[in-house]
């Protein structure tokens, strides 16, 4: 029976087993209670970026599938899928139509045209200086038609990923469709990817642009409720902007929690992640690694500049296999807020830091996320890493059935999941009940979830010095020890 408030595993169609069909037995078979939901990332045709410049939403991409198989995940899930709510491809029927027609188009108002946008005489360098942009360089794609004409379409990512303009009744309509069929095939969850590039407006920076990026929303929100869907609007930044839409009552991801939680394993310090834990909401999904890297941004203002500085100085040292080079130009890397490497090797893959920092994940506000190659406490992927030329391969290794067999194997990866079972099956995680952070000295803390009712408790008490950490559970007053070595066993506390 699908959970929202279970578990969620993020993973691709085709790097936990080969195909969306073996990723169904592999789940099946040896993942049981482990989660509630999946988000499938892109597994429709794509023309780069793994998937995030999306060709058409219509198909399931052969190598990965079918919709049938789709539709068979989401009678045992909650499934979540992408909508590229900002770019689509340039290898989509549409913007060929597009370059074919020109004007004649049906599509022409599809996309965001760098030229139509500007006043004439602009842009001028202040204005390229002032967009919040992944390049160095006026975000455009000079484009040839059919008739000969050239026109600059806006870009903000890269050239497979050429803007949509949402002010648009055309483009309103290619999302609407697109969610409702999405909703045909059990999809109930729309993750709006790089939601808060959408809006553009002069003499802005373009990103989360006030009041129409609410007015976007509005819109989307209205075609999500005919179809009895919920939207996660996905933002990068600075936690303040991303708690504008908690307090608009959208689910939000807690981007900030990874970085938090590297700082204070590596500092021994408590300070910071017990104060961020009382100010997080729990209408959100947290998450400690997710395809991209790990965001350093998300955690300004929460730590401080020389904090932040220090963490990823720290990640560099103590990190296995984690070379700066890595989250470069180099390497292709399009956001040099983000650092590239599995969480397990920012840990130096050691096991005990990284079960304490999925404790920690899973005993924080909302919903977890984990991803595929986290659920496997995965190493660094220098192999596929110097194969692609990608920095954000290194965290996305393709696992077969029998890897994933000898995974399995590891005792951490046994308490992962007995940890993921036991936060999937206790009341103390209701999200209608509260979470409470307190520090006990520098070094240790304790978190504790409660259900609505108060009955039922888990308490995780961490020492960030030793990396030593336990969990109670209260019930109606009786309290026992939850046992991570034993597959999860509750025995009677001392």
């Amino acid at each position: 029976m699908k959970n929202t408030n279970k578990a969620m595993l993020i993973t691709y169609p085709n790097r936990l087993g080969n195909n969306l069909h073996e990723l169904n037995q592999i789940l099946e078979n040896k993942f049981m209670n482990v989660f509630g939901a999946i988000h499938i990332l892109p597994f429709y045709p794509s023309s780069g970026d793994d998937g995030f410049a999306p060709i058409t939403y219509d198909q399931v991409d052969d190598q990965f599938g079918s919709w049938t198989d789709i539709e068979s995940l989401g009678k045992k899930y909650q499934l979540m899928a992408d909508l590229m709510i900002n770019h689509l491809s340039p290898q989509s029927p549409e913007f060929k139509d597009f370059v074919q027609n020109h004007k004649n188009s049906k599509y022409a108002d599809l996309f965001l045209s760098f030229d139509k946008f500007w006043p004439k005489d602009r842009p001028t360098q202040q204005d390229i200086d002032l967009i919040y942009k992944r390049k160095d360089r006026a975000p455009y794609l000079e484009t040839t038609f059919a008739d000969g004409s050239k026109e600059k379409m806006w870009n903000t990512f890269s050239e497979q990923q050429l803007d949509l303009d949402v002010r648009t009744a055309t483009t309103m309509k290619f999302i609407k469709d697109t969610m409702a069929a999405f909703k045909s095939h059990g999809i109930n969850t729309i993750r709006l990817d790089a939601f808060a590039y959408a809006v553009k407006k002069l003499d802005t920076n373009d990103f989360f642009v006030e009041p129409e990026i609410w007015d976007l929303l509005s819109k989307l929100q209205a075609f999500a409720n005919d179809n009895g869907q919920s939207l996660l609007p996905e933002i990068h930044e600075d936690y303040k902007i991303v708690h504008k839409l908690t307090d608009h009552n959208y689910f939000t991801y807690d981007f900030a929690l990874p970085i938090v939680t590297l700082y204070s394993l590596y500092s021994g310090q408590a300070v910071r992640l017990v104060d961020w834990i009382n100010k997080s909401p729990m209408t959100q999904y947290t998450t400690l690694d997710t395809h991209d890297g790990i965001g350093v941004v998300d955690g300004k203002d929460i730590l401080t500049d020389d904090e932040l500085t220090y963490t990823s100085e720290e990640l560099y040292k103590v990190g296995a296999n984690v070379k700066k080079s890595y989250s470069t130009s180099e390497y292709h890397n399009l956001d040099v807020y983000q650092i590239n490497t599995t969480y397990y090797s920012a840990l130096g893959d050691r096991d005990q830091d990284y079960l304490l920092a999925r404790a920690i994940q899973i005993f924080a506000p909302g919903i977890p996320q984990i991803y595929y190659v986290g659920l496997l406490a995965g190493k660094n992927d220098l192999e596929l890493l110097e194969k692609t030329k990608e920095g954000r391969s290194i965290n996305r290794h393709y696992y077969d059935a029998n890897e994933i067999d000898e995974q399995l194997k590891r005792p951490v990866v046994q308490s992962l999941l007995a940890l993921l079972r036991f936060r999937n099956s206790s009341a103390a995680f209701d999200l209608d009940g509260s979470c409470v952070a307190k520090q006990i000295d520098e070094h240790r803390f304790s978190i504790t979830r409660s259900d609505h009712s108060g009955d039922t408790q888990a308490a995780l008490t961490v020492d960030l010095e030793t990396k030593a950490f336990n969990i109670a559970v209260t019930n109606d007053g009786q309290s026992e020890i939850l046992d991570l070595n034993n597959g999860g066993e509750l025995n009677a506390a001392r």
